[in-house]
């Protein structure tokens, strides 16, 4: 059951982070074009992008692409190593990196609550809430500590090929 309810929510954020690239890329070139035939920018572009879309997709897909093996990973021990050790080995290579992204859960959820709490704006063409933008990042990275956690945890089965 848990398995299925992380997946179904790792499946929603990936949309979400998905959606984000389209829109970047639909901003920026809405942008170049406007700025081309009509000498008029797409005010909001740039702090849109930044502020709110780059940390939607670079977060919130993190679990996803870690469940599915699309991530990027420096390996100098080799995945499957026999006996307790190989174990021992296997689960460190998950639970340090879910220690790692929940520090950065907490910190980032702390800095995110605080922004929230006092309303900070980045002033531009729109008054941007930050709290808001923030809080994406421990959203991604805690559904990442989840799946870390899982895996670790959870047996694997071993298909015979």
């Amino acid at each position: 059951m848990f398995e299925k309810v992380l997946t179904k929510i790792e499946d929603s954020l990936h949309v979400m982070g998905c959606l984000s690239l389209v829109a970047v890329a639909g901003l920026i070139n809405a942008d170049i074009l406007l700025r081309l035939f009509f000498n008029r920018p797409v005010q909001i572009q740039f702090e849109l992008t930044e502020l709110y879309l780059m940390p939607v997709l670079a977060t919130l897909s993190l679990s996803r692409v870690f469940r599915d093996g699309g991530h990027l990973a420096l390996e100098f021990v080799p995945e499957n190593l026999p006996g307790l050790f190989g174990m021992l080995i296997a689960k460190l290579r998950l639970l340090l990196p879910a220690a790692f992204f929940a520090a950065v859960t907490v910190m980032s959820g702390k800095f995110a609550l605080k922004a929230i709490i006092h309303g900070d704006v980045e002033y531009g063409a729109l008054d941007w809430p930050l709290g808001w933008a923030y809080a994406v990042i421990p959203l991604g990275c805690s559904v990442l500590v989840l799946r870390l956690l899982h895996d670790a945890f959870t047996p694997k089965v071993v298909v015979d090929t």
